[in-house]
């Protein structure tokens, strides 16, 4: 059956900016949460966001790590989240 997220996320009201991506299990390092973009120069920057693309916060001390993959870009956990923790990525593909 689809989802739109992960089922170890969660949308809610962030602290660094609108909405975000919070954990609602724990994670462990280095786990594919998903898809967060994939490739159309139809938009924006040549890529078309899904959910769990259009609601990660930047950091510069992240938590996960936005990779590209073909045509498509890659969420993954960069170090342990614990539940209640907000999900964040460096942005390189969009200004800050």
């Amino acid at each position: 059956m689809y989802s739109p997220l992960p089922r170890e996320v969660t949308i809610r009201p962030s602290n660094i900016h609108g909405l975000g991506l919070f954990a609602v299990l724990n994670i462990r390092v280095d786990y594919h949460l998903g898809i967060s973009h994939i490739k159309d120069k139809r938009f924006e920057n040549g890529y078309i966001r899904t959910p769990l693309g259009g609601f990660f916060n930047h950091s510069e001390n992240p938590n996960c790590e936005a990779f590209v993959d073909d045509d498509y870009i890659n969420l993954v956990t960069i170090k342990p989240i614990k539940r209640g923790e907000e999900l964040t990525a460096e942005y390189w593909l969009y200004d800050v």
